[in-house]
């Protein structure tokens, strides 16, 4: 079973249950169920290896799945677990309690396959992600020498080196690396190469996000765009100002979670930077440039 992501499928429904692993089957998952909440506990306080991704019903006897949810994320071992939400219950209000409650992906039942499949890779790219991040900061890059410095960046994997190298200098290395790379990558897709909100959705559910961004890379109107970010070392805190070329977005929506987009595949970036990684994020003008901030303990 190596190299499989382990996932557990919550729900009271023996339907609902063979219908989701049918429609994961042909995945690369190791996959396990469980009926209610309790049963589900248990499993993942036993799981080893952990599971990778909880998709968890949210009405079900005997422990609900919004009681799961906030046991899952009020107890550190197990806080970092993604959870995706299935629910028939699609009221902004329940869905501010989940966010509230740490859940950040949503599917409404009824689902066709290709959601459900959509969200679960967002889901694990974010994973991967965050273990590559963990791996490159076991062996830190070189610390710059100065306190103020300026770095040049363009693509996606430029991107990652720099997030990096320039969360070594914070507190809390991982959760500004995650922060910054959301950011810079920003900066690139929806920056210098245009790419839109609706249309990344849309490369998303088609699974060629990658492809676009290799593409755009090198067409004559995007090639030679560069983006920054400035690096500054205070005495009370590090900022690191990113700016890009391109034309600016509407990003006051973007800064915290919308019930409106908790059933989408992309959108949860900035906002999860902004709570989780950073003290202080602002956007600037027409929103090609922000500052982000990160206490100094």
């Amino acid at each position: 079973m190596s190299g499989l992501w382990n996932i557990l499928i919550v729900d009271d429904e023996a339907f609902n249950l063979e219908i989701i692993c049918e429609y994961l089957e042909d995945g690369p998952y190791k996959l396990q169920t469980a009926e209610n909440g309790a049963i589900a506990w248990d499993l993942i306080e036993q799981a080893e290896p952990p599971f990778d991704l909880i998709v968890l019903d949210r009405m079900m006897p005997v422990m609900d799945g919004m009681e799961l949810l906030k046991r899952i994320k009020t107890t550190p071992r197990h806080a970092h677990l993604p959870v995706i939400m299935q629910t028939a219950a699609t009221s902004h209000q329940q869905i501010r309690e989940g966010l509230a409650a740490g859940c950040y992906y949503y599917l409404t039942k009824p689902y066709k396959s290709a959601a459900l499949n959509s969200i679960i890779e967002s889901v694990l790219d974010e994973l991967r992600e965050q273990r590559q991040i963990a791996k490159a900061l076991r062996t830190p890059p070189p610390v710059p020498a100065t306190a103020n410095a300026e770095y040049v960046f363009s693509t996606i994997e430029e991107a990652h080196r720099l997030s990096t190298l320039l969360a070594g200098q914070c507190p809390d290395p991982g959760l500004a690396a995650l922060g910054l790379l959301e950011l810079l990558v920003n900066a690139v897709e929806h920056g210098n190469l245009g790419i839109s909100y609706n249309m990344k959705k849309q490369l998303k559910q088609e699974d060629r996000w990658e492809d676009e961004i290799a593409s755009r890379l090198q067409m004559p109107q995007y090639r030679s765009k560069k983006a920054s970010v400035h690096f500054s070392r205070g005495s009370g805190e590090i900022t690191f100002t990113i700016t890009d070329q391109g034309d600016g977005f509407d990003w006051q929506k973007y800064l915290d979670f919308d019930p409106e987009r908790a059933f989408d595949p992309n959108g949860r970036g900035i906002a999860m930077a902004g709570k989780m990684a950073f003290s202080r994020l602002q956007y600037q003008g027409k929103g090609n440039q922000v500052v982000a901030a990160v206490k100094l303990k």
